[in-house]
């Protein structure tokens, strides 16, 4: 394969380290093939005073991205899976899910090593919905207010004091060389990840069979079965970020075993529910542990959170 392609990338540090992942991969994959990258900024990165479920949704950090795809600026564009809407415009597709990082949250602070040491009414910042709801079921006392920005944006926020500790991705920190940062780890019980947290997104337009080739071999066969299972949840509930929304899978062998969970933001209720499935219909599986959901109080508390 020979050519010049375009990657189209948000301008964080973090977003540029994932798109400089899959353009060295892709060119160590097809020497004779140019890849280049366009930074954009986007509505999301922009819109900092506002939380993402009132600024209008993690498609804010997709529309532009997906302009350039459009008018032929980009050929490719690379997203972390938790920021990709459930449902893509027409005419776009995923062309890849690579293997999944530590799909894990983790506690960060400069004074405390665990969100257990934290005093009653400390500040913890965190960008999601999901996490404050798990952090507040399990510590009522604390105050948790949201954290905007970029990664190196909100770990400045804490260094400043502004918090007494943060919440954030594992993968990101570790992306970027970070991992002293972290004081602990939130196991999968205790946090539940967002769905198709910790992967990387390909997106292209449908008609681009040539992009969809030069992407292929990044494709992670276990990691594409779990996210698609996960993201079955959150289209199956009309999950969006003003939704906290937990969806999880693990592969053993050929048996996907998902878990997930919807909550009142402040975390006094939570549904939950797990399933096993033949990882060859992920979906299905999807589906069945959102009507899981349902029957264990989610439909009451989505309800509640309607407009």
């Amino acid at each position: 394969m020979k050519g010049r392609f375009v990657i189209g990338t948000r301008r964080s540090r973090l977003a540029l380290w994932q798109a400089g992942h899959v353009k060295s991969r892709l060119e160590a994959l097809h020497p004779d093939v140019g890849v280049e990258l366009l930074p954009m900024s986007t509505r999301g990165d922009e819109l900092l005073e506002a939380t993402l479920a009132q600024a209008g949704g993690k498609g804010l950090f997709v529309k532009e991205l997906e302009a350039a795809l459009a008018d032929g600026r980009a050929d490719l564009i690379v997203h972390s899976m938790k920021d990709v809407p459930v449902e893509l415009p027409e005419g776009f597709t995923l062309a890849a899910i690579t293997e999944r990082g530590d799909a894990r949250d983790v506690f960060v602070s400069g004074r405390y090593a665990s969100i257990a040491e934290l005093p009653p009414g400390s500040v913890l910042g965190t960008s999601s919905l999901r996490r404050q709801a798990q952090i507040l079921e399990r510590y009522p006392a604390l105050t948790v207010r949201p954290l905007r920005g970029n990664l190196d944006t909100r770990l400045a926020k804490l260094d400043r004091g502004e918090y007494a500790a943060i919440v954030l991705a594992a993968a990101g920190l570790a992306r970027l060389g970070l991992s002293a940062r972290v004081r602990s780890v939130l196991t999968v019980d205790e946090s539940l990840p967002a769905a198709g947290q910790a992967a990387l997104g390909i997106e292209c337009l449908s008609a681009r069979a040539e992009v969809m080739a030069l992407v292929a071999p990044l494709a992670d066969s276990a990691t594409t079965a779990c996210v698609r299972a996960e993201r079955a949840v959150n289209r199956a509930l009309g999950g969006n970020c003003a939704i906290p929304l937990g969806a999880y899978a693990e592969l053993h062998g050929s048996t996907i075993r998902l878990r997930a969970l919807v909550a009142s933001p402040d975390g006094r209720r939570i549904a939950r529910a797990e399933a096993e499935g033949d990882a060859s219909g992920p979906e299905p599986l999807g589906h069945r542990v959102a009507e899981l959901l349902r029957q264990r109080g989610a439909a009451e508390i989505l309800a509640a959170l309607s407009p």
